[in-house]
């Protein structure tokens, strides 16, 4: 399901923030705590090849592509629903998809605003020399997130852990 005028964001949830080939344990933990907080879950993909062009006053986003290719944030948000699909199957909790554009830290704020957010799930980085140049360039979600709004942040881990004599970052 995406969010549209007929399937609005259900106030007060829960929001996972999911990409393809994300580990199910985000999913599953976002969930966990929809249930402790008897909150519908909202697992939100950010399509980041397209930009938010203006937003009308009743909230219909009008956004752009950045490439000519649409067909990538379709097969994208199709990924994210058949992992939330099969993750989330008989957990019990109440959960829609939705795919935002943009920015991913500031789509998934302005999602919790207009929801009233209880919790925002993100996962951390993966690890490898490509993402921690990525994320040098754009930021951590979880960090741009954890300093522009005020709800609470679970930040899932993704990996093995890290020994605290383990570099965080190997180089390939």
């Amino acid at each position: 399901m995406t969010d549209t005028d007929e399937n609005p964001v259900p106030p007060h949830a829960v929001i996972v923030g999911a990409i393809p080939d994300q580990p199910p344990r985000v999913l599953k933990e976002a969930a966990r705590y929809a249930t402790l907080f008897q909150a519908p879950l909202v697992v939100a993909h950010v399509d980041v090849t397209r930009f938010v062009t203006y937003e009308d006053p009743d909230g219909y986003v009008h956004s752009a592509p950045i490439d000519i290719d649409l067909a990538i944030g379709e097969a994208q948000l199709a990924a994210v629903q058949d992992a939330a699909a099969s993750a989330l199957e008989g957990s019990g909790v109440e959960w829609t998809v939705t795919q935002l554009v943009g920015d991913p830290a500031l789509a998934l704020k302005h999602l919790a605003e207009r929801s009233q957010a209880r919790l925002i799930v993100v996962g951390t980085r993966r690890r490898g020399f490509g993402e921690s140049i990525r994320e040098f360039f754009t930021g951590s979600v979880a960090a741009r997130l954890a300093h522009r709004q005020s709800r609470p942040i679970l930040v899932v881990p993704l990996g093995e852990p890290v020994g605290d004599d383990e570099d965080p970052w190997p180089t390939p």
